[in-house]
């Protein structure tokens, strides 16, 4: 009867975890199907990654590369810690998400030239510059970052790390929600040079919603010839800028809060011609907003409604929502 007692308890605590990892992963495919439904990615016809086609599992950096290169629409789930040093070229109609706990370290994902791309819930660090950003948006259209950790290195020399997540050359209908960039020195950019005009102008249509930037020295973000609508984001402890508008790009903050930040919170500088931003309900906390006054409004985006939290509940929440958390 012991015997028989004691082989009970121990089918159980071995049959545990396996049902939780079972349990975790059917949560994540569910969540992994859905499609964008905030900002300018909802535009377009919409994102829905690769909802329409399989759903995958991938614990190791080839099974990953070659799933998230390969053509046709499918779903990757990433599962357990990930390292290496590579760039992944993302292919189009393409969702990649991470299980709770699983993380890439030394792994960019490149989305370029491609359409319908959704990366939710993962966490990415220290991806050497030889790699590229963190993620790095060129040319593509309709994508979705949700849910993501983004981190580098401040110990390393500023150029031995590009950006977080960077926007560039014309990319479009791009919504980045929900997430965490910290302890970098570049974290992210919306039009990537001066020079880029012809190719930039008219486009790099972006939302930042309900995000975290922590520890950063600059680019919160940096942003040339685009219309960006930035809202419910909180900035905290930023090490040198913030929100750097240049090149004729317009800016619209909504419901946000700096704290405990350098005086330059919003700014223009260095480059030729300005940018421009309208403030709407955010708390500079001590620091200033010296770029010149835009034209937007909470009117001029065609996107359903975000609900604005308000700039007074701004730091207690966005730190408990923004990151690796689905």
């Amino acid at each position: 009867m012991r015997f028989a007692a004691v082989a009970l308890l121990a089918s159980i605590v071995v049959a545990f975890p396996t049902n939780l990892l079972k349990a975790e992963n059917t949560v994540a495919r569910r969540e992994a199907t859905e499609a964008c439904t905030i900002g300018y990615c909802t535009e377009n016809g919409g994102t829905t990654g690769g909802a329409t086609g399989n759903t995958i599992t991938v614990t190791d950096l080839d099974s990953l590369t070659d799933a998230a290169e390969s053509d046709g629409a499918k779903v990757i789930i990433v599962s357990g810690a990930i390292s290496g040093s590579a760039k992944i070229r993302v292919a189009a109609d393409k969702t990649i998400y991470g299980e709770s706990g699983s993380s890439l370290t030394g792994v960019g994902l490149y989305v370029n030239g491609v359409s319908n791309v959704i990366i939710r819930n993962m966490k990415i660090a220290n991806v050497l510059a030889e790699n590229g950003d963190a993620i790095g948006i060129q040319a593509s259209t309709n994508v979705w970052v949700d849910h993501c950790d983004l981190s580098g290195d401040l110990s390393k020399g500023k150029d031995d790390l590009d950006g977080l997540l960077d926007i560039s050359h014309a990319a479009e209908w791009i919504t980045v929600s929900n997430t965490y960039l910290h302890d970098h020195w570049k974290a992210s950019l919306v039009g990537h040079s001066d020079s880029n005009a012809d190719e930039d102008t008219g486009t790099l249509h972006v939302t930042y919603a309900n995000n975290y930037w922590f520890n950063i020295n600059s680019r919160a973000p940096l942003i040339r010839f685009g219309t960006v609508h930035i809202i419910n984001n909180f900035w905290d402890s930023l090490l040198g800028t913030g929100v750097n508008t240049r090149m004729g790009a317009q800016v619209f903050i909504q419901s946000s809060a700096f704290s405990s930040c350098p005086a330059k919170a919003v700014f223009f500088a260095d480059s030729d011609e300005t940018g421009f931003v309208v403030l709407d309900d955010v708390e500079l906390g001590g620091s200033t907003n010296t770029a010149p006054e835009g034209t937007l409004s909470s009117s001029s985006f065609p996107y359903e409604i975000i609900e604005a939290l308000g700039s007074a509940v701004i730091a207690s929440t966005i730190p408990t929502t923004a990151g690796q958390k689905l």
